[in-house]
């Protein structure tokens, strides 16, 4: 098995260095879509859409960054980070999804805000040149983020079932983050944060 979710990863690298559109056959074209009764085509689920929201959020983590430079407040929020956490397992609750796997979903991407945070300062600390002229209101930054909780938790209904599966779970997160990073063109810190808020989605 581990043979072959490498095999898909070196793959996944390959499809997002020379375009997706150049590599596909049309026997790849369909290989994630499923024919239901009467002729219909269903597209099996993937974590593409999560994996493009994750993103997102590593990228707002940024912002955080550049508030706090100038604000002075500490990268770590345990009162927010506690709401937060105690929203999305009452959300999951009622979206009928596992209130700890979420729980633990949504921990994973507040660490990986503080990877961004914590590169960040540390590189405008070390560069002053470098950092910021300007501090984006933190206010602000939360409703950008709590919108995307909205969305996250949408996404994680869809995938449910997707992410309690195992290897497929794997082989296709592997997928959606080398994809994911490579149309986003992350660099280091950045992909260091896709990997820590990868940890709890399978």
């Amino acid at each position: 098995m581990e043979i072959v979710l490498r095999k898909l990863i070196t793959t996944a690298v390959a499809v997002t260095a020379v375009g997706t559109s150049a590599l596909l056959t049309p026997a790849a074209a369909t290989a994630n879509t499923t024919v239901q009764p009467g002729g219909a085509h269903q597209t099996a689920p993937s974590l593409d859409a999560l994996t493009e929201l994750v993103i997102q959020r590593i990228l707002v983590g940024d912002d955080v960054a550049a508030s706090k430079y100038f604000s002075g407040k500490p990268v770590d929020d345990p009162v927010r980070e506690q709401q937060i956490l105690d929203s999305v397992r009452a959300s999951a609750v009622q979206l009928g999804i596992d209130p700890d796997s979420t729980a633990a979903f949504f921990r994973a991407q507040i660490e990986a805000s503080k990877v961004v945070q914590r590169g960040l300062l540390a590189y405008w600390a070390a560069h002053p040149d470098k950092a910021p002229t300007s501090g984006p209101d933190l206010n602000v930054i939360r409703e950008k983020l709590d919108a995307l909780t909205t969305q996250l938790l949408a996404e994680l209904v869809r995938v449910d079932d997707l992410r309690g599966s195992g290897l497929r779970c794997d082989i296709s997160l592997a997928i959606a983050n080398a994809t994911g990073a490579a149309h986003h063109h992350l660099d280091l810190l950045h992909r260091r944060a896709l990997h820590t808020a990868s940890t709890a989605t399978c």
